[in-house]
């Protein structure tokens, strides 16, 4: 009971004239940085943390959560209109999402992928709210092994659930990988596959090369099919969104495993972009309409975006907690807890009581109120698939450079963009999926370094991996979504077999 007094008393502080017009300004704003390619949530948190220094703790806190709130629920917009993921997270969910729009089911795409990113980070806040404690006496336990094996799990997702040819799935994989492994080695700080390119010092970037495979990609694949100039189909109205509401609970059950999919992967913390894709490849094995995944189903569109915004909230759990960012932004905002003189940890729930409630609580506000928003803004956003490709497709570019640009400032990114534009291209002329090079290149380096610190921690012994119960049943999890298909395989010949 006492957690819900505080949680009241966490509103009362949010409800403030002042800490409401915060909180829309900064979903507003967050919304304008997820629908920039390239930007991103925790470069926008970045860029605007001192817009927040002269207000108090609260207040600040409330916008910056905010803009966060935004940048999710910004990221499907360009994914489902434009096949551009705007956030890393939203990759998943063009692959059913786009083909919608395609279809001149625009406003459902965006209505299923609004609403499904409100129920996602509900059931998170939810979940703050009643378990905070369990859940950080939890994560503690999770060490270099328990991350690797959770990375392992996703990629084993990827090959063993899909319906892609495995085959295929694990040689776009590879790719992954090698692209993943350029640049400094974190553990010996030696040069990796760099060929004399200092601008490869680093790596690639992640969302430049997102922004090449699917947007530079999407356009040479539209201009080979014949420029077809004209606008798409954009007819919204709020009939659509009532009826693409009332469709949505017939997805109860991927909505409910794609939240505790999220909450599990921000907690632990894998982030919001495996568990995007882990829940898209878990629901498209298990959906009945599995087969009409990627020609734009609904239910594609629900399960990355509830599991991305479940995880995104998730996350700020350890942050508040433990003071360990679950995410990038996470990890922003736990720089600006410290510019304040909060220090983040357990203490902070006994002597800060109105600050971390007073966040809760705006957590709750302002995932409705961006909601409303987006919602609101449903119909113009889809009137602009009516713009004709003529005039939309320079546009895309010029945003797709711009979003390159300012991930480093630097012209290489932009050239890099568009070699990665090209190999989109071939990847999808040859029916090779790209998922599983995406997610390759974002979880590739932080897998290799959590697998080599295990090894250094176990002298080299691989049973680390299987030392403890959580290690050992993420492991087997992993192991038996790889062998899946021969698992099921075996066991319809089993049945099949005549007594």
């Amino acid at each position: 009971m006492e957690e819900f007094t505080n949680l009241f008393h966490g509103f009362a502080v949010t409800l403030q004239p002042f800490n409401i017009m915060v909180m829309v300004i900064g979903i507003v704003l967050g919304i304008l940085i997820g629908v920039l390619p390239g930007l991103g949530g925790a470069n926008g948190v970045a860029i605007l943390l001192p817009l927040t220094f002269s207000m108090s703790p609260t207040s600040a806190i409330i916008m910056l959560t905010c803009i966060y709130w935004g940048a999710l629920f910004g990221g499907a917009i360009t994914s489902i209109l434009f096949n551009i993921p705007g956030e890393p997270w939203s990759v998943a969910t063009t692959f059913d999402g786009h083909p919608m729009a395609q279809q001149g089911k625009a406003g459902e795409a965006l209505t299923a992928a609004f609403t499904s990113s409100f129920i996602g980070a509900l059931f998170a806040v939810i979940m703050i709210t009643l378990v905070a404690p369990l859940v950080a006496s939890f994560a503690l336990r999770f060490g270099p092994a328990e991350k690797f094996a959770v990375y392992f799990l996703a990629f084993c997702s990827f090959v063993g659930l899909s319906k892609e040819p495995p085959f295929k799935t694990i040689a776009s994989m590879m790719i992954g990988f090698a692209l993943a492994a350029v640049g400094l080695d974190a553990i010996t700080g030696q040069l990796r596959l760099t060929f004399g390119f200092t601008e490869l010092l680093n790596g690639f970037d992640f969302l430049i090369a997102v922004i090449g495979l699917f947007g530079i990609g999407e356009i040479l694949l539209t201009m080979e099919e014949g420029l077809n100039f004209r606008g798409g189909k954009a007819k919204i109205d709020l009939k659509v969104v009532l009826r693409t509401w009332m469709s949505l609970p017939r997805y109860w059950m991927t909505s409910l495993r794609s939240c505790i999919i999220g909450c599990w992967m921000g907690i632990t913390p894998a982030g919001a972009t495996p568990a995007s894709f882990m829940s898209y490849g878990i629901a498209k094995r298990v959906s009945k309409n599995g087969r009409n995944f990627g020609k734009g189903e609904i239910e594609g569109v629900v399960a990355p975006e509830t599991a991305a915004h479940a995880a995104g909230t998730a996350a700020l759990l350890p942050m508040l907690s433990l003071g360990v960012p679950g995410s990038p932004t996470a990890a922003v905002l736990l720089g600006g807890l410290l510019i304040w003189g909060l220090q983040p940890g357990p203490m902070l729930f006994v002597e800060q009581k109105e600050f971390v409630w007073g966040l809760i609580a705006s957590m709750y506000l302002g995932n409705l109120v961006g909601l409303i928003i987006v919602l609101t803004c449903v119909p113009v956003l889809a009137a602009i698939l009516r713009i004709p490709f003529s005039i939309i497709a320079p546009i895309i570019l010029v945003l797709c450079a711009i979003g390159a640009y300012t991930v480093n400032n630097n012209v290489f990114d932009v050239i890099m963009m568009m070699v990665f534009g090209v190999l989109g291209y071939v990847m999808k002329k040859c029916n090779y999926p790209l998922a599983p090079l995406v997610l390759a290149l974002v979880l590739g380096k932080m897998a290799e370094e959590s697998f080599r610190q295990s090894l250094l921690s176990s002298q080299g012994n691989l049973g680390v991996f299987f030392s403890n119960g959580l290690v050992s049943s993420i492991m087997v999890l992993g192991l038996i979504a790889l062998f899946w298909s021969v698992i099921q395989e075996g066991y319809t010949r089993l049945r099949a077999r005549p007594a």
